[in-house]
């Protein structure tokens, strides 16, 4: 692959994560780009992974997910090149961020992870976030793996109801 043709798809990968305040996955950015053909799915991820070694993003992972941010570093270089993207592709998306907008932030301000804190103990921390504020928390102590996976599988289906739910019964009097 020619150095010029993996400096766009490291471009495209900061410009969109520089057009939302929130992180997005390393699914959800492949996804795009596959779906608009681009290039295949070996190539996004020697660019995500190049910018990671650089520091022009961050990851987090967090079960089967990788969360990615663009750092300061990668806002400069973004600057410094971002004519290298053509108005084209800068409009592509910027139009699937606004059509899919809340479907990518609900996806991404929803998470839950669990470990081992002892033989025959996982600890299960759900979240749900608004932005960078987290909404709600819930750290819950569980005998097995399976209970702890499982409770992570439904916090992902069931958080807002779960909420309301806490809201309503902490209000009652």
């Amino acid at each position: 692959m020619q150095q010029d043709t993996l400096t766009l798809y490291k471009l495209i990968v900061l410009f969109m994560l520089d057009k939302v305040d929130f992180p997005l996955t390393n699914a959800q950015i492949s996804n795009f780009i596959l779906e608009k053909g681009y290039t295949n799915y070996f190539n996004i991820q020697q660019a995500i992974s190049a910018l990671h070694d650089n520091n022009f993003i961050t990851t987090e992972t967090i079960r089967n997910s990788s969360y990615l941010r663009i750092t300061d570093g990668g806002r400069q270089v973004l600057g410094y090149c971002l004519s290298d993207v053509s108005s084209t592709i800068q409009q592509e998306i910027v139009d699937y961020l606004q059509e899919h907008h809340y479907q990518l932030r609900d996806e991404v301000s929803v998470r839950s992870d669990y470990y081992e804190e002892k033989k025959d103990s996982f600890m299960v921390r759900c979240v749900a976030k608004d932005g960078k504020t987290d909404v709600i928390e819930l750290n819950l102590n569980v005998a097995s793996e399976e209970e702890a996976s499982t409770i992570c599988d439904s916090w992902q289906k069931k958080s807002q109801e779960i909420y309301a739910y806490l809201i309503q019964q902490l209000m009652a009097k």
